[in-house]
């Protein structure tokens, strides 16, 4: 069970698609993760152009390169959060319209109706992204926050995204939910409480990113073992905690790249995040799927990074073993 590799495209977006795909495969991935902003996969546009969509199988297989899934983080975010300036930056105009958060949220939720629509006409099934959360910001309760609090937090992201999940399973498309901080799940406790929310929608489940957990002091494989039928795809990014004793694990608002930042992502397989026992745990899941690389290093020449850290998946990925390895010991 040899894994495809693809690249998630979103950290690639100032490129476009076919200059990224000419790189990716000279690189030797098989395939790519197209983000759903630059260039690489317009949801607009999918729906109202077959053209387009071929157009879009065409680059790929000019390069001999699959997808598996096309990926909606940014409008995603908008469905459940407190809306501020900073979303404008992430969203078309488009869906941004005059800023009114509650409007922002609707058309939010209505264009991820809209991607599961593109998604099945492009041919794949499974959008991934995030969800936003109307409670992340209540993290440190206080001033006094109790759960009743959070429970209707919850309540807002099933009321919002209950809508969203009939569609995609009326179009046979599951919607992957990246476990990540700012997200209505962020680890193991609230994945529960989010797939609780939903009432286990069929269509509701998860990106695998052990990046976001590591930092957290969250063992990805005890996720990976704890939610083994909800992982519909794996990201292959890593962090490293970097606590000095000035440091802190909240990061101090201080930006990526920042060596005095508690914790920071960096290139795949140079991390805290060890790899062997998260495939092993993969093979006990029977997830058969892309490893997807989400490539985000601020210390890292990008190019360096990418094949780097495609050569360190092929590495580590292998198939499970068949056979017990004691039964040759066996006499006849």
């Amino acid at each position: 069970m040899t894994r495809p590799v693809t690249l998630f495209t979103g950290q690639w977006a100032d490129l476009t698609l076919e200059a990224l795909a000419e790189k990716a495969s000279a690189w030797g991935f098989d395939g790519l993760e197209l983000a759903c902003w630059g260039d690489h996969f317009e949801v607009d546009k999918a729906l109202e152009d077959d053209a387009y969509v071929q157009g879009r199988w065409d680059i790929l297989n000019k390069y001999g390169l699959q997808c598996f899934a096309i990926s909606s983080h940014l409008v995603g975010q908008c469905v459940c959060d407190p809306i501020d300036t900073r979303h404008k930056g992430v969203l078309p105009a488009r869906l941004w319209g005059d800023g009114d958060p509650e409007g922002v949220r609707q058309r939010a939720a209505e264009e991820i109706k809209r991607t599961a629509q593109a998604a099945k006409l492009f041919g794949v099934d499974v959008v991934n992204g995030f969800t936003g959360s109307a409670v992340w910001h209540m993290l440190y309760f206080f001033p006094p926050t109790g759960q009743e609090d959070i429970d209707a937090g919850y309540r807002d992201f099933a009321d919002r995204w209950l809508p969203i999940l009939e569609i995609y399973q009326q179009e046979g498309i599951k919607y992957a939910l990246e476990v990540h901080p700012t997200e209505i799940a962020y680890d193991i406790v609230t994945a529960h409480r989010a797939l609780a929310a939903v009432d286990h929608h069929p269509s509701f489940g998860f990106n695998f990113d052990p990046s976001h957990l590591i930092h957290q002091f969250v063992d990805p494989v005890a996720f990976v073992d704890e939610f083994a039928d909800r992982i519909f795809h794996v990201h292959v990014k890593d962090s490293r905690v970097q606590l000095t004793g000035r440091s802190s694990i909240l990061s101090s608002h201080l930006d990526f790249g920042d060596p005095r930042r508690g914790w920071d992502f960096v290139s795949p397989g140079r991390g805290d995040v060890r790899w062997d026992p998260i495939i092993r745990a993969l093979n006990r899941a029977n997830y058969d799927g892309p490893l997807s690389i989400e490539w985000e290093d601020s210390g890292m020449d990008r190019e360096y990074g990418a094949p780097e850290a495609l050569a360190m998946v092929r590495q580590q990925d292998f198939t499970p073993s068949a056979v017990a390895f004691d039964a040759a010991f066996k006499s006849e």
